[in-house]
């Protein structure tokens, strides 16, 4: 499983011209989901990005977690990470979750997210999405984590 966490102040995805996402201040979350990921990956993962410390304190450190400033996340699904370039110039998806298992395990992700109080919005799966990002930093985390 791989994310791409970025620290907003406002995020927001569209399908078809409609809304069917945004926050506020928060975290806009890539999802990648792997073949052989598992749901035990995919709750430690929510897990962390829910305990990730990235937002300033008083003093300006980055010590606070979503939660801690009332945050909110935007978590949008998206096998492109997974798209090897080792060879020739088109990216291949091959190491990406099939699309019936990387949906299950992206809705697990949010539900953890959610069980760990946090306010998640969603894009559409398999759709094509129109993601707006205002990166507050710009603070941007690439985590990684295989079985």
């Amino acid at each position: 499983m791989k994310l791409v966490i970025q620290r907003v102040t406002s995020a927001q995805v569209n399908v078809d011209n409609e809304t069917v996402g945004s926050i506020s201040q928060g975290l806009c979350v890539f999802v990648g989901i792997k073949e052989g990921d598992s749901l035990m990956t995919v709750k430690k993962m929510a897990k962390k990005v829910a305990k990730l410390r990235i937002f300033s304190d008083t003093e300006g450190k980055m010590n606070l977690s979503v939660n801690d400033v009332d945050g909110e996340i935007l978590s949008v699904s998206q096998f492109t990470l997974y798209g090897a370039t080792k060879k020739g110039n088109r990216p291949s998806f091959i190491e990406a979750a099939a699309p019936e298992v990387a949906n299950d395990l992206y809705e697990a992700f949010n539900s953890q997210l959610r069980s760990e109080g946090l306010t998640v919005a969603t894009g559409k799966f398999q759709t094509d999405m129109k993601v707006s990002i205002e990166n507050d930093g710009p603070v941007t985390i690439v985590m990684e984590m295989t079985e």
